[in-house]
C-alpha cells in the first residue's frame, strides 16, 4: 500500500515484487527513465522517487522546504487523517450538490427560453400520439392493401370459375352420383373413376374455401387505405420535423412532457437542491472548522517539539513557527488553511518563511530538527543529508550526528559529511574519492566500504588532514567508542 506503488499502478505498470527505478543519461545529454523496465516520463520517475527518498542539504528546496508539503506534514504529525477524510468527503458532497443545482438551473433556464416551442411540440405530439412500432405495422398493412387491390379481380375470376355459376362442381357431382349407382355392376371399370372424381370435388371445395377467404381478406374499405397512408405520412413528417426516427417519437413525446413538468415544478426542485447545497456547505464548514482547530493545536505541539531540538544545534535563540492562515474563501478538498513553516532566527527580528529567512547552514539545521520530530510521520523511508554540517563547529557537528543517529533508528539515513563527529555516529562508512584513470586523462568517483580499522584511519584523516598522527588515531578511536 506504499504511495509509490499507487503512482506506478496509475501508469499501468505491474507492481508485483520489487520496484526498480532506472534512469539512463546519454552522452549527448538526453535521458530515459524506466520503472520495472517500462519507459516513463522524467516527471513520473521524480514523483515516484519523491515518496522513496528525500534529499536535504543547504539551499535545498526539494523536500521540506516546499510550502505545498507543509500542510500534509502537519496533518501527518497530528494524525489528522480522519478529519482530513471527513473534509474531503464533505467537500465532494458539496461539489456534487453545487453541480446538481447548476445543472438543474441551466436546464430550467434553457427550458424557459424554449417554453413556447416545448408547449407547441408537446401539444402536437400529444395529438399525434405515436406508438412504439406503429410505422412498421402501418407500412406492412398499407403494402398488403395495395397488393390486394391489384389481385382482387383475378381472385374474383378464379372464384367464379371454381365456385360460382361457371363452377364444374355441380356437373361433376351429378356424373359421380350416376357412376356410383352403376358401380356394383362393373366395379373394375367404375371404382377408380368414382374415387378420382371424389378427390377432384374435395380439391375444388378446398380451393373454393381458400379463394373465398382470400376475397374476404382482399376486401377492404378504400378509406382504410387512405387513413393508413395519412397516418403513415403524418408520423414520417413529424420524425423529419424533429430530426428523429419514427421509432423515437414516443420517447421524444415523453421527454417534452417531462420538460414541461420540470418547468412547472422548477421552483420546488430548485429550492430543494438549494437546500441540499446549503446543508452540504454547512457540513463542510463544520468539518473544515474542526480540521483547522486540530491543525492549530498540532502546530503548537510541532513548534514546541522542533524548538526543543534547536538549542543543541546552536539555534537556541531561534524560533520555529508553523504559520496557519484560515481563508474562508478557500474551500478546497484539503480544508481552508494555508500552512507554511516560518522561522525567527534571532529575537526581535521579523519572522518569515523558512526558505527566505534562514541562511544555508541554519536551513540545514532547521530541516534536521524538523525531520527528527517528523521521522516516523510524514517521512520518506530513506533520507539523504548532503553536507548539512558545513560551517559548524565540533559541538554542533556532534549534535547533528546524534540526531542523525536517532533518525536512523526509524528510517534509513545516508549522510554526506566532512565532519568526523558526524561520521563516527554512523553504523557504516563509505569513503568517496575521485580517482584518476587512463594515465590522468579522466577522473572517476570511487566508493569504498570501510571495515573497522579502515574506518578509524579515515576518521583520523578527517581530524588531522593529509598527515595522520597517532593523536588523531587515538581521537578517532575515542569518537567511535563514544558513538558505539
Amino acid at each position: 500500500d506504499h504511495p509509490a506503488r499507487a503512482l506506478v499502478l496509475a501508469q499501468d505498470i505491474g507492481t508485483e515484487g520489487d520496484l526498480i527505478l532506472r534512469r539512463i543519461q546519454m552522452a549527448d545529454g538526453r535521458t530515459r527513465a524506466f520503472v520495472n523496465d517500462q519507459p516513463v516520463s522524467g516527471g513520473v520517475l521524480r514523483a515516484i522517487a519523491a515518496g522513496l527518498v528525500e534529499i536535504h542539504g543547504q539551499h535545498d528546496d526539494r523536500a521540506l522546504t516546499d510550502p505545498a508539503l507543509h500542510r500534509t506534514l502537519v496533518d501527518a504529525y497530528g494524525g489528522l487523517e480522519p478529519l482530513c477524510k471527513a473534509v474531503r468527503s464533505s467537500h465532494a458532497a458539496r461539489k456534487a450538490a453545487a453541480e446538481a443545482l447548476a445543472t438543474e438551473t441551466a436546464r430550467i433556464e434553457k427550458a424557459r427560453g424554449e417554453a413556447d416551442y416545448l408547449r407547441h411540440a408537446h401539444a402536437e405530439l400529444t395529438k399525434l400520439a405515436p406508438r412504439s412500432g406503429e410505422e412498421e405495422a402501418l407500412a406492412t398493412r398499407r403494402t398488403a392493401m395495395q397488393q390486394a387491390e391489384k389481385v382482387a379481380s383475378e381472385l374474383q375470376d378464379a372464384y367464379e370459375n371454381v365456385g360460382g355459376q361457371a363452377s364444374p362442381i355441380p356437373g361433376l357431382s351429378s356424373v359421380m352420383r350416376r357412376l356410383q349407382r352403376r358401380e356394383m355392376q362393373a366395379p373394375h371399370l367404375i371404382t377408380a373413376s368414382v374415387k378420382a372424381l371424389d378427390e377432384a370435388l374435395i380439391a375444388l371445395d378446398i380451393a373454393q374455401s381458400a379463394l373465398d377467404q382470400a376475397l374476404r381478406d382482399a376486401n377492404f374499405d378504400p378509406r382504410e387505405l387512405e387513413n393508413t397512408e395519412e397516418r403513415l405520412f403524418a408520423l414520417r413528417a413529424a420524425a423529419r420535423k424533429y430530426t428523429v426516427s419514427t421509432l423515437a417519437l414516443p420517447e421524444l413525446a415523453a421527454k417534452f412532457k417531462a420538460d414541461l413538468a420540470a418547468l412547472d415544478a422548477s421552483e420546488v426542485r430548485i429550492a430543494g437542491l438549494a437546500k441540499t447545497l446549503a446543508a452540504a456547505k454547512a457540513a463542510y464548514g463544520l468539518a473544515a472548522g474542526a480540521l483547522s482547530a486540530a491543525r492549530k493545536t498540532t502546530a503548537a505541539a510541532l513548534d514546541k517539539a522542533v524548538g526543543a531540538e534547536l538549542k543543541p544545534l546552536k539555534l537556541d535563540r531561534a524560533r520555529f513557527i508553523t504559520q496557519i492562515d484560515v481563508d474562508a474563501s478557500l474551500d478546497s478538498a484539503e480544508g481552508r488553511d494555508r500552512v507554511e513553516f516560518w522561522v525567527e532566527t534571532n529575537p526581535g527580528t521579523r519572522p518569515g518563511p523558512l526558505m527566505k529567512v534562514a541562511s544555508g547552514g541554519e536551513l540545514a539545521r532547521f530541516m534536521l530538527a524538523l525531520k527528527v520530530v517528523l521521522a516516523d510521520r510524514g517521512s520518506a523511508p530513506t533520507l539523504v543529508f548532503d553536507e548539512i554540517d558545513t560551517g559548524v563547529g565540533g559541538a554542533v557537528a556532534d549534535a547533528i550526528g546524534q540526531r542523525l543517529a536517532r533518525l536512523a533508528g526509524r528510517v534509513q539515513v545516508l549522510a554526506v559529511t566532512h565532519a568526523p563527529q558526524v561520521a563516527a555516529k554512523a553504523s557504516g562508512h563509505y569513503r568517496i574519492a575521485k580517482l584518476a584513470r587512463d594515465g590522468g586523462r579522466s577522473v572517476a568517483t570511487g566508493i569504498t566500504w570501510l571495515d573497522a580499522p579502515a574506518r578509524r584511519e579515515e576518521i583520523a584523516r578527517m581530524l588531522s588532514g593529509a598527515d595522520v598522527t597517532d593523536e588523531a588515531r587515538a581521537a578517532a578511536a575515542r569518537l567511535l567508542a563514544q558513538a558505539g
